[in-house]
């Protein structure tokens, strides 16, 4: 028999192979009814969906209408099974343990019951000793059947809405009876797929005296001095329950520790760390991370039994919420400095959420930095998500605010679902508790607002709804178990009931009027707090488009077209906005292109009058930077990961420097936005310009603009007044910064045929395509994927004017070296894309 020494340390073994999955219950198609008597592999982690996809049962739910078709899939009951290994000997106790469960489970070993599981966004702890593949310390006669029932959460959410009582909600699925990903049901970009499974790891932990149950580290700094106050949870075993202990905490090469006597389950161990260099988000330093260990040491023998290992960051944040004479400010504050946070919200980057891996998550959100992106918004839609995600975020200097996950309904406040709220919601605060990047936690999306305006408060007749979460439950979890980050009750919200929770000079605010019934010019009527929800849709990139829906012809109310557009009437929004400025498109590919613009415009509007309100705006959150499926959408970057023309809009939008053309008291001034650490000291060229290139007035305005402020510089009438607004246009240039204001819609201005010089030029991976422009050319776009599915281009819109030149990186495409013919056929400019509408037009003309 092996000595107990020789296993002092805790000792985990991961559950990941050998799993298999049947159908337990519910309706399924007639030719997979064998389902029920025959098992298919199963993936751990991962979910029904995935497994039945890799079998071959059903098909992609992605393309064309399939997810129409596996709709029974979450309405049916699901086991998956394995047999538990033998774990090692010497050891007192064993325990399973589950880091998701989706959702509702009951979990058996041989038939015999271990608990059951009703939430999503938790973890679940099992004894299992003595019962895994191991009869005794010496033999291993074979394993133990496990065994994961899922009940269909519709079967769960229904159950509890009987229970409870109907509430109000923004769509038609049950999603706030059940503690689920709410977007399983289907959002409006998102596709119904709900799905089960054993979502998250899962592993055997074998372990003696005692182990570290939670650590929750609450790192602060203050003048030169770094502090970790670690909360520390034992359990202990029968035999260390009269065990002295003790815990150590060690970052930077210091070290502090507590003993921890005989019966107690808690310490608190503070450690000082003299000079620690500051996290800084992206754009305002750096992001030094510090590893923290605590380990668990029996006191007596010294012997190591448990340790827990995360990397940290030091730094203070405050969020400014306060009255002033524009209303009621919302600034984040980070090492005592304001920061404009240049923010997007974030999705499930998968409808089936165990598919995405830590690469990925790194890969999205590099993507997101490299669009000049520091905050994310971690949308209450959908999921916490893995440590990898924040992990990415620490390190790339991403501001996270991260919501408590409740979503556009109203949530009932009575059991079961208020004893989940509150252990999910005290798990996950200390889960994520060691991250720097995660500056605020937020109670709710849009229900606060959904109360005042949406008829909630007379459906609901004084029924519950959440507000005892977001007012209540959720400020005291977070000051009792996390007081070193801020909280705000919801978004939006202005701080009260005495302002109207969507009040844009009250606190973080959301624009949907825009895009939904506005056009996006209305973004000019309003200096927001912070604007925290907005944006316009369009497509994804042709090849995505094309990957997932076959019709043919493609067009953009054809049936599979229509089936990846999920917002109502979203392609009718689509042509009304494109009405507001263009003619109507004659083909697909211009309505493809035209659409894209649009969406890049929509957004540029508001951003650059936004910024260049700071610090009376303090940050812009665009909806959304991620789709989770090929899909017409918000996104700046569509479902396959193909970054749209609106994500290199971001980049410079997102840029430390701005300049832009605003209006203030009825008069035209060139903003010039500086939120660079460093002075900025230059010459601003605008000139007022005929669309032949000739130049009518211009003039060259000195600046200096000291770091992270805006300066606005007055233009004079005889520069910036139209002659003929049909035919004139300003440009605006600073440094390689540039804008572009026409003298009237794009519809209507007189442009020349784009008339373009073409070069192809090889290099490793790819080839520069060099253009030059002989004539004034509007938002000239390479679609590289069009020339190859893996190409990509670095540049997105771009507006040239007559003999300019610029040059597009093109990578992924290899060996291949295309034709001009291939790459004119991949070139888009509103010049050539609005000619059809302008020669119908002009032919209607008497």
């Amino acid at each position: 028999m092996s000595s107990t020494k020789e296993y002092r340390l805790k000792q985990s073994t991961p559950l990941t192979s050998g799993w298999t999955l049947r159908l337990a219950g519910g309706a399924a198609p007639d030719d997979l009814g064998r389902l029920r008597r025959e098992a298919v592999p199963a993936e751990v982690p991962g979910c029904v969906h995935a497994d039945l996809l890799a079998a071959g049962l059903i098909d992609d739910p992605y393309l064309d209408r399939n997810e129409l078709d596996v709709a029974w899939v979450g309405r049916a009951d699901w086991r998956y099974e394995t047999v538990l290994p033998a774990t090692p000997g010497g050891f007192e106790r064993t325990d399973l343990v589950f880091e998701g469960l989706d959702t509702v489970a009951a979990v058996t070993l041989d038939g015999a019951g271990l608990g059951t599981t009703r939430n999503m966004h938790r973890s679940y702890r099992f004894d299992v000793t003595g019962r895994d593949g191991r009869d005794d310390p010496d033999g291993d006669d074979g394993g133990r059947v496990l065994s994961v029932l899922f009940t269909s959460a519709y079967t769960e959410a229904e159950k509890v809405r009987e229970a409870v009582g109907a509430r109000p909600n923004a769509y038609p699925e049950p999603f706030n009876y059940i503690r689920k990903m709410a977007s399983s049901f289907g959002w409006d970009w998102g596709p119904t797929l709900v799905t089960a499974g054993i979502w998250r790891p899962v592993r055997l932990e074998s372990w003696s005296t005692a182990r570290l149950a939670g650590v929750r580290p609450l790192v602060t700094v203050a003048d030169a001095t770094g502090r970790v106050e670690a909360h520390v949870d034992l359990e202990r075993t029968a035999t260390g329950a009269g065990r002295e202990l003790t815990v150590t905490v060690e970052v930077a090469g210091h070290a502090a520790r507590a003993d921890v006597g005989p019966g107690r389950d808690r310490a608190v161990v503070v450690l000082e760390v003299p000079g620690p260099e500051r996290w800084w988000p992206r754009g305002y330093g750096d992001q030094p991370l510090y590893a923290c260990r605590v380990t668990l040491t029996d006191a007596a023998t010294g012997t190591e039994l448990d340790r827990w290992e995360r990397r940290i960051g030091f730094r203070s944040v405050a969020l400014e919420y306060a009255p002033d004479e524009h209303g009621t400010s919302f600034a984040l504050v980070v090492n005592d400095e304001p920061v404009f946070a240049r923010g997007v919200n974030w999705i499930p980057d998968d409808a089936l959420p165990a598919r995405v891996t830590p690469g990925r998550y790194r890969h999205r959100l590099t993507q997101a930095r490299d669009a000049g992106v520091n905050l994310v918004r971690v949308w209450g839609g959908g999921i916490y998500e893995d440590h990898a995600f924040y992990e990415v975020c620490d390190e790339l200097g991403l501001l996270v605010w991260q919501d408590f996950l409740f979503a556009c309904a109203a949530y009932p406040e009575e059991r079961p679902l208020r004893t989940e709220v509150e252990a999910e919601a005290r798990e996950n605060v200390a889960r994520l508790a060691p991250h720097p990047s995660l500056v605020l936690w937020n109670g709710n999306n849009e229900n606060l607002w959904g109360f005042r305006d949406w008829r909630w408060e007379q459906e609901l007749a004084g029924d519950s709804w959440g507000e005892g979460y977001y007012l209540g439950l959720l400020p005291r979890v977070v000051a009792e178990l996390d007081p070193t980050r801020p909280y705000s009750a919801g978004s939006p919200w202005s701080g009260s009931w005495d302002h109207h929770p969507n009040d844009p000079a009250h606190g973080p605010s959301h624009f949907w009027e825009v895009w939904n019934r506005r056009d996006y010019t209305d973004y000019l009527n309003d200096v927001p707090r912070f604007a925290a929800e907005f944006g316009w849709q369009a497509p994804p990139a042709y090849t995505t488009l094309r990957d997932a829906v076959t019709d043919e012809p493609l067009g953009p109310r054809s049936p599979g077209m229509l089936h990846h557009q999920k917002a109502e009437d979203g392609n009718g929004k689509l042509d009304r906005g494109l009405a507001h400025h263009f003619g109507a498109p004659a083909t697909f590919d211009d309505w493809h292109y035209l659409t894209q613009v649009n969406q890049a415009r929509a957004v540029a509007t508001g951003v650059a009058h936004w910024r260049s309100y700071w610090p009376i705006c303090a940050g812009t959150a665009v909806w959304q930077l991620n789709d989770c499926w090929p899909v017409t959408s918000w996104a700046a970057i569509d479902g396959a990961g193909r970054p749209k023309p609106l994500y290199h809009e971001l980049r410079r939008l997102y840029a430390d420097r701005l300049v832009s053309f605003q209006t203030r008291d009825g008069r035209r001034v060139l903003a010039v936005d500086n939120q660079s650490a460093e002075q900025w000291d230059g010459f601003a060229g605008v000139r007022r310009m005929s669309a032949d290139g000739t130049v009518l007035a211009e003039e060259t305005l000195p600046f200096t603009v000291p770091p992270r402020s805006v300066a606005l510089l007055p233009l004079p009438d005889g520069l910036v007044a139209f002659e003929d607004g049909y035919r004139e246009l300003l440009v605006a240039d600073v440094e390689g910064l540039r804008d572009v204001v026409l003298g009237c819609e794009d519809r209507d201005f007189a442009y020349p045929a784009a008339d373009l010089a073409i070069d192809v030029e090889p290099r490793d991976g790819g080839f520069d395509l060099v253009v030059t422009a002989r004539t004034f050319v509007r938002d000239l776009l390479f679609q590289a994927d069009r020339v190859a599915p893996a190409a990509a281009a670095d540049r997105g819109l771009v507006t040239l004017l007559p003999g300019e030149r610029c040059v597009i990186g093109v990578t992924g495409t290899g060996a291949l070296v295309p034709g001009l013919a291939s790459v004119r056929a991949a070139l888009f400019t509103v010049n050539t894309a609005q000619a059809p509408a302008r020669a119908v037009e002009e032919a209607a003309r008497p």
